[in-house]
């Protein structure tokens, strides 16, 4: 088994999909030990530093990597397993933002109302309790909620020598913060520039789906993942497989678009899975099917369609890849 060990200091951080050289090679078939920082990276310490004060535009959401799979090619799909993902402080934090937020006015949602006002919380995590505390900032209310470690950003480099920042989502992945990225999932991305070049980032305690203010329970995280490689398989936009599900996302301004896009994908990969025609496969989805939304706040919305595999009588997609890589993971964790 291969294992690479990878924790990145503050100035080996990357801000785009694209653009950045790789900071490491990896066969298939090997398991990443990764840190990755938080979406602040690192410089909100207290509930008095205001990220509009100790960050910088456009030095936010910071990504580990980018990694080259050798062999990854355009036409290619990287399958990315997510072993573990664990917090590494025992805090997070999160924060509202005066232009950011699916609930203020924003530079492409002009309104007359002041913005909303800048304010940070502080989470403390039990991770022997696997709780994190809320805290309300102008009351002693509190309560406790459980921790459900995920990813909010993971992307390969776009196509067309093309680089965009991590707060976007779009067919390479980017910041899609959906709640369905959590261990146990394999993520598969369609290849666009030789090696791939994938990252990840954005670590959340935990998050509502949505991402309503913004921000979720921003947190550094300890993650490892396995890579394999799917030659000659093309993926139109990042889907995702769990024990029991298949998975499509799509991204995209209105809401509308990226909920449309998610549909779109899975109903035509169900058909492609079951060999039903198009109007079965759309009917199938239509009442088997679930839309968790991933977030509506960043410069692009995302929307995640999904079926249980039960329904598609356990179809095998990508060469079986997630059951081969949670394997590796058992063998990795034995």
């Amino acid at each position: 088994m291969n294992v690479v060990s990878y924790h990145p200091g503050p100035d080996e951080l990357s801000y785009t999909f694209g653009g950045r050289a790789p900071v490491g090679r990896v066969r298939p078939g090997t398991i990443l030990e990764l840190f990755t920082e938080d979406c602040f990276g690192g410089r909100v310490t207290s509930v008095s530093d205001l990220p509009s004060q100790v960050c910088e535009f456009p030095y936010l959401n910071p990504v580990t990597g980018p990694f080259h799979v050798e062999g990854a090619e355009p036409g290619d799909t990287l399958a990315l397993h997510f072993v573990s993902i664990a917090p590494a402080r025992d805090h997070a934090w999160s924060s509202t933002f005066p232009l950011f937020g699916a609930l203020t006015g924003t530079h492409t949602t002009a309104t007359l109302q002041p913005p909303l006002e800048e304010r940070v919380w502080r989470y403390d995590l039990d991770l022997s309790r696997r709780t994190a505390l809320f805290q309300a900032r102008n009351s002693d209310y509190t309560v406790e909620l459980p921790l459900d470690p995920m990813h909010g950003t993971v992307g390969v480099a776009p196509a067309a020598n093309e680089a965009r920042m991590t707060i976007t989502p779009d067919a390479h992945g980017g910041n899609m913060d959906t709640t369905e990225l959590r261990a146990g999932v394999t993520v598969y991305l369609g290849v666009n520039v030789e090696g791939g070049l994938f990252a990840i980032g954005d670590g959340h305690a935990r998050q509502g789906e949505g991402e309503v203010c913004g921000t979720a329970l921003e947190c550094a995280m300890n993650t490892v993942v396995a890579v394999e490689l799917i030659k000659g398989v093309a993926t139109p936009w990042p889907r995702m497989e769990d024990d029991t599900h298949l998975m499509s996302t799509g991204s995209a301004r209105p809401l509308e678009d990226a909920y449309r896009i998610s549909q779109h994908d899975l109903v035509t990969w169900t058909a492609s899975l079951t060999g039903l025609d198009l109007l079965d496969a759309y009917q199938l989805v239509s009442q088997a099917g679930r839309a968790p939304v991933g977030n509506v706040c960043d410069t692009n919305y995302t929307m995640v369609a999904k079926i249980p595999k039960a329904c598609l009588d356990g179809p095998e997609v990508y060469e079986s890849a997630h059951a081969r890589l949670r394997e590796l993971a058992d063998a990795y964790r034995a």
